[in-house]
């Protein structure tokens, strides 16, 4: 770690350390939009990014400050964990030294997912992280610009990304600090619905955040989060027919279905023919499922260490793997169909999460549910984001800081809802306990 790696991660501990809960997760966020994973603490065979000694950080945090989990564990923290475990279990049957590598990706995205789970507690805490994602985006949109414009990408200082920026059909793909430009443009995607939850009372920063998460989207130059940019804003637009959305979502599988049947090639070669910024690899998506689906007895139970005879293409950073754009066959990869659909129920839960507290709040309760409505655009745009591209960076902080956010407000919710007067009342008589679960304006009066 360089003496710049080494002061930004101190001045990270100490944020931290100091700040209020609702504004803890803005050294993560800041990690994750301004360091390298170029820049780790090498232990033996440990590698520690920023974001991984902030983990660590953070959880001495939670224990000095007896913070905990909100509303205790829900049916997709066990969902979380079933992931882990046998991402890490399945790492058995690799390569040596898998496990190790696998343990990292694990304490990763949990220690993020955890810890997030701890920080956001209600409605009014996902508005403040909306308006921290929208200052932590301006500064990165102007930095992927500039790269755009003079073709240099000035992170790469840091190591761990190229100086030189990609060049697909002569436009230029700016990555940021990111180690793909789709990944830099996905996390601009995703985030703009969030700067759209600030329109009624933050409309400056709402109107700055928006303009900066579709500029980071076009400097990327790739049509992946174009189309993720389009999707998160179709899921925010459904918010006027609200009430339709589970018609609408029974009609996209029936057309599914019936584009299988009519269709020459299998339903998933539509992606083929998406092609929005020029020189897109929409075949190779489509190519690799099927390459997925015809090895299927290679990788179906535990995953496999050998992919590069699946594609007529490999990757620069193995001579073993092709380049596995998508998400979930990457999961099918590293654990087989059993971590695949694993992953997939995570995903599942936290859309029944946030219906079932959509479902709880009261019709007058427009902003709750509004915001409600904003996380799972978000969540539909990272899972529609997964057909084309797999998080492997620091990408993962985004995605797990808003399921962690579903699973927050979905346990306060449940526990607002659960009628034991004797709870409720023990509530009202010990305030102290209110900042250990939920707050008391979520739950119902005690007559």
């Amino acid at each position: 770690m360089t003496a710049a790696g080494i002061l930004f991660t101190l001045v990270m501990i100490v944020l931290l350390l100091r700040v209020p809960r609702r504004w803890a997760a803005l050294p993560f966020l800041l990690g994750a939009a301004y360091m390298t994973l170029g820049q780790q603490v090498e232990i033996g065979p440990l590698h520690f990014s920023v974001i991984r000694i902030l983990i660590v950080i953070g959880l001495l945090r939670v224990m000095a400050k007896g913070e905990r989990i909100a509303g205790g564990m829900t049916a997709l923290d066990w969902a979380a964990i079933l992931w882990g475990t046998w991402a890490i279990f399945s790492a058995l049957f690799h390569e040596p030294g898998t496990v190790i590598l696998r343990s990292g990706v694990v304490y990763t995205e949990l220690g993020v997912y955890f810890l997030m789970r701890v920080f956001i507690r209600e409605p009014e805490d996902v508005r403040v992280l909306c308006r921290i994602l929208c200052i932590v985006l301006i500064p990165l949109a102007f930095a992927m610009l500039m790269e755009k414009l003079t073709a240099r990408n000035y992170f790469a200082v840091l190591g761990g990304v190229s100086p030189e920026v990609a060049v697909r059909e002569g436009r230029l793909r700016a990555s940021g600090p990111f180690r793909h430009a789709i990944l830099a443009g996905t996390v601009g995607a995703v985030c703009l619905p969030m700067a759209l939850l600030l329109w009624r009372d933050y409309r400056r920063l709402a109107v700055a955040g928006a303009l900066a998460a579709i500029l980071i989207v076009y400097a990327s130059g790739a049509s992946g989060p174009v189309m993720t940019a389009v999707f998160v804003l179709a899921g925010m637009a459904a918010w006027r027919i609200r009430q339709h959305v589970p018609k609408l979502i029974w009609a996209a599988l029936l057309l599914v279905i019936a584009l299988a049947f009519v269709m020459n090639d299998p339903v998933y070669y539509l992606l083929a023919r998406i092609d929005i910024t020029g020189g897109s690899t929409g075949w190779h998506r489509a190519a690799l499922i099927e390459s997925a689906i015809k090895h299927l007895s290679e990788w179906w139970l535990v995953g496999t260490d050998q992919t590069r005879h699946w594609m007529p293409t490999g990757v620069y950073s193995s001579d073993k793997h092709t380049d596995i754009t998508n998400h979930f066959i990457q999961m099918g990869v590293f654990g087989g169909l059993p971590l695949m659909f694993l992953f997939s129920v995570l995903l599942f839960r936290a859309f029944v999460s946030l219906r079932e507290v959509f479902q709880r709040l009261k019709p007058e309760n427009r902003r709750d549910q509004f915001t409600v409505w904003t996380l799972g655009a978000v969540l539909f745009g990272h899972a529609t984001a997964f057909m084309g591209i797999s998080y492997f960076d620091q990408t993962v902080v985004f995605l797990y800081l808003v399921l962690a956010a579903i699973g927050s407000l979905h346990a306060m919710r449940i526990r607002a809802g659960i009628p034991k007067a004797e709870k409720l009342a023990e509530k009202v008589k010990r305030p102290e306990l209110a900042a250990q679960g939920a707050p008391l304006h979520w739950f119902p009066r005690v007559s």
